[in-house]
């Protein structure tokens, strides 16, 4: 690749970075290195680079960020945490925070899914409840039951499991064929749903491609179903109304676990703390990563239904480990205590419903770029959307260049293939919805 150097212009005192020892994940490393976007500052809702200039951010980071940039409130928990408290293993010992905070957790969460796994990632809280739904089942003497359900274009994380999980198939085409003993039903975004606000009217019979397989391989072989509410990273795909109740209707049927992967649309970004509450269906597990934190401490966590957790403890011997799973970061006091007071500002400044005020608006503002030659279509709801541009070509050509003209605009966004997904932070005023929508226009405009 050659030796990539990198200039450092916010400095007082410039500096020269090697760019060539990183390895970036999900990243053109050879194209980066070539030409850098550097991000060095970021307050509310901004960026700045390392030349001064200010970016609004459109993706809340990366769907983590939902209270806004340089919160003080948790980089001061976290400090406190760190000088009182810097690490305790997770096995066998425990610290306050870790049972305050899943408390805190479980007062947000639907139904009865008031018992709290934590861990790093949202990968590593989808593995863990992958975990999960075997343990359950072993316990009540269904050991059979090994087969997971998922969903094309469906993204659940990096690890093994979730690669596995996954319909995206750049995330799997390099890693072999993965776990075994995964089907997938198709994605909700039919064209009847194309430029439709909101929750469409077709496709709600696509649940019905849990009973086709529950019908092929046998329901008493089947774990879980694994579902993101609202699919976010492969371009915001709203369920058709209808379809998630169809999808808890089949799971009750079969005797099936049904877990909704709210990493993302976790924590306000559908109006509510999660898409559960939201769509009024209520999943036997809920993972959630991200936003827990408001993106300033590594952690993920998985919300379980007590008549999982219990069937759980309940087959174990007095004495003994109930589950053999755990990371050594699990419940980080530094990540329990930005997770704390990360609530309190969702509590305090009651974030959500400000999420449930700000949307249609912001909604409406998205939509209105449909009258651009280069968009095939707009979905969206709640605070997240998605914009697909025209192929160019090559799939996902049009949308790296979009995302890298949009930097260079003043604007920060992630984009999926040729889908750009819009979903600022909770914080955000009217006219920083107007100020996204102005350079996305202009920026579309020019491709």
């Amino acid at each position: 690749m050659g030796h990539a150097e990198f200039t450092l212009r916010d400095q007082v005192d410039a500096r020269r970075i090697s760019l060539d020892e990183y390895w970036m994940p999900f990243t053109p490393n050879r194209e980066f290195k070539a030409d850098p976007r550097m991000i060095v500052r970021a307050e509310g809702v901004f960026y700045w680079n390392d030349r001064g200039e200010r970016l609004i951010d459109a993706s809340s980071g990366l769907f983590c960020c939902a209270a806004g940039h340089g919160r003080k409130e948790i980089a001061e928990a976290v400090g406190r945490q760190l000088a009182e408290l810097d690490f305790s293993a997770p096995f066998l010992r425990g610290h306050p925070k870790q049972f305050e905070l899943a408390t805190r957790v479980a007062k947000h969460t639907p139904g009865d899914l008031n018992r709290v796994f934590f861990a790093n990632s949202g990968s590593e809280s989808v593995e863990s409840a992958m975990k999960m739904a075997l343990a359950y089942h072993q316990a009540r003497g269904q050991a059979g039951r090994t087969m997971f359900v998922s969903r094309e274009r469906a993204y659940h994380g990096v690890n093994f499991g979730g690669v596995s999980l996954a319909g995206l198939v750049n995330n799997r085409r390099k890693f072999g064929t993965g776990l075994p003993g995964i089907a997938h039903m198709r994605h909700t975004h039919v064209k009847e749903n194309f430029f439709v606000p909101g929750q469409g009217e077709h496709g709600a019979d696509l649940a019905d491609d849990l009973t086709r397989i529950v019908n092929l391989y046998g329901a008493e072989n089947i774990a879980a179903c694994f579902v993101e509410p609202i699919a976010g990273s492969t371009g915001c795909l709203v369920p058709p109304k209808g379809y998630l109740d169809r999808l808890r209707a089949i799971c009750d049927q079969h005797g099936i676990v049904l877990v909704f992967d709210e990493v993302i649309t976790g924590w306000g970004r559908t109006g509510q703390a999660f898409a559960a509450q939201t769509f009024g269906v209520t999943p036997d597990i809920i993972t959630m990563a991200k936003a827990i934190t408001n993106g300033a401490q590594p952690m993920g966590a998985v919300a379980v239904s007590e008549r999982i957790h219990d069937t759980i403890m309940a087959a174990a011997p007095e004495g003994a480990i109930e589950f053999f799973h755990g990371y050594t970061y699990s419940g980080h006091p530094a990540a329990c205590a930005a997770g704390l007071a990360t609530l309190d500002i969702y509590e305090r400044d009651d974030l959500f419903a400000r999420a449930r005020a700000l949307s249609p608006y912001f909604q409406d503002a998205i939509f209105s770029l449909r009258d651009l030659p280069v968009v095939t279509d707009i979905r969206g709801f709640g605070m997240m959307s998605a914009i697909d541009v025209a192929v160019d070509g090559t799939p996902g050509r049009r949308g790296h260049v979009l995302q890298k003209k949009l930097f260079d605009n003043g604007l920060h966004l992630k984009t999926t293939g040729d889908a750009a997904i819009v979903a600022p932070p909770l914080v955000s005023e009217r006219a920083h919805i107007d100020m996204i929508a102005d350079i996305l226009r202009r920026t579309l405009a020019a491709l």
